[in-house]
């Protein structure tokens, strides 16, 4: 057998081994009563991922806290309705899908968000259809 067939088998064969990352469970993040509606918040989700969790009429929406543009912090952006806009250049995300709010616009992840009593929880990646 040669040396790049056994190097591919042992490789194949460690990582059969690795398996898949555990989806993380939900992390408590916040009160509601810490962020009022038509606000937004830096907190730390699953993993410690920075992740902005917005507020909208008492509904909690959470997507990544950093704009791919420069890396502005949207969790600190203008919202007004289910649009953010990063405070830094004005790029815009829609809160509930991470999504830009106009054509051919770059997206953010979007989280999963559960609300239980008065506790705040964030989970991982929503699924979410264009």
């Amino acid at each position: 057998m040669s040396s790049a067939k056994k190097t591919i088998e042992k490789l194949l064969a460690f990582l059969k081994g690795v398996g898949t990352v555990p989806k993380p469970s939900f992390v408590k993040v916040a009160t509601v009563s810490e962020i009022p509606s038509g606000h937004g918040k830096l907190v730390m989700g699953p993993f410690e991922k920075p992740i902005a969790l917005f507020n909208v009429n008492g509904e909690f929406y959470a997507i990544n806290y950093i704009c791919p543009h420069m890396g502005g912090p949207l969790g600190e952006g203008k919202l007004a309705g289910y649009v953010v806009s990063c405070p830094w250049h004005g790029w815009t995300f829609d809160v509930r899908t991470g999504l830009p709010d106009h054509p051919g616009g770059h997206s953010v992840s979007a989280y999963e968000v559960k609300v239980e009593g008065n506790d705040v929880f964030v989970g991982w990646l929503k699924r979410v259809k264009d």
